[in-house]
């Protein structure tokens, strides 16, 4: 039997460090890996990124890519959810498989137009909110998508 279901968790020229670092202690816990595609608003090694992520750099599998093309080269074949807030389909509408890319625009604007109609995008998902909010953060809208994807396979690996 599996230990881990392997989801992909994408951030898109993410800007902010502490939310990367706190993304990258969520795959630690999840079994999920990061795939950061650059550019990054921030130095990997600065001290907020660090602190944010405590020790758990090392059990991360953490990946940056210099572009969205070479990111794409490294993760196809696979299906990928771009979360925005313009989607009509709930993210928990989707039945996640192990391998999926659940894809994040950057602080605080999300995915752009010409992001959104990239070709490797299998479909666009939102995550429900109350009328009149505009997002959530970018680490907790990522832990969100990436627990609902583990939950679906009965948090395999997970104690």
């Amino acid at each position: 039997m599996p230990t881990s279901v392997v989801f992909k968790v994408m951030f898109c020229s993410p800007r902010i460090p502490p939310n990367t670092g706190n993304a990258i202690r969520m795959v630690a816990a999840t079994g999920a890996e990061l795939h950061l595609v650059e550019p990054l608003g921030f130095d990997l090694s600065e001290p907020k990124l660090r602190r944010a992520g405590l020790d758990y750099h090392d059990l991360a599998a953490v990946t940056v890519h210099p572009s969205l093309p070479e990111a794409w080269a490294t993760l196809m074949p696979a299906r990928v959810f771009a979360f925005t807030a313009q989607a009509e389909t709930s993210f928990a509408d989707v039945c996640y498989r192990a391998g999926d890319v659940l894809m994040f625009g950057p602080e605080p604007d999300g995915l752009d137009t010409a992001t959104l109609a990239d070709p490797h995008i299998t479909e666009q998902v939102r995550i429900p909110m109350l009328a009149g909010r505009r997002s959530l953060n970018l680490s907790n809208a990522a832990a969100v998508a990436a627990y609902e994807a583990w939950r679906q396979h009965g948090f395999v690996g997970g104690v």
